[in-house]
């Protein structure tokens, strides 16, 4: 398996997701001291897949509703460093906060797969494709 390459399966564009967004959060630090955040999003392709499906809990105090996707690409998406906080997927209208990134060379040099957590959010109206 190790030198399995599946590249042309995962950039086909039966499979490759072209309109996902990154949204990228780092903080600066001016020669006063006072950090800032600076917010930069740009377009990226890969496979998302479902990690676990939507969900609403109904609780007393309200509810919540949780979900997480799994994408597979060559972008070096990252779950927060030093300077950084992960970053946000967002994947038809909805955005997801990377939580943990695998590396997925063994399909093909530079991809990984990450796992991505639903950010809350009130319910919305899902563009479905």
């Amino acid at each position: 398996m190790p030198n399995l390459d599946v590249t042309d399966v995962l950039f086909d564009p039966d499979f490759c997701d072209t309109s996902l967004r990154v949204t990228r959060r780092f903080q600066q630090t001016d020669a006063d001291g006072i950090t800032t955040s600076v917010e930069e999003t740009s377009g990226f392709s890969g496979v998302v897949t479902v990690d676990r499906s939507l969900e609403n809990r109904r609780m007393q105090a309200g509810q919540v509703i949780s979900g997480a996707i799994l994408v597979v690409t060559t972008e070096r998406l990252s779950n927060g460093e030093t300077g950084r906080d992960a970053d946000i997927v967002t994947y038809q209208n909805r955005d997801y906060r990377v939580t943990f990134v695998d590396p997925y060379t063994a399909y093909g040099t530079g991809f990984v797969q990450a796992h991505c957590e639903l950010l809350p959010f009130d319910g919305g109206i899902p563009v479905e494709q």
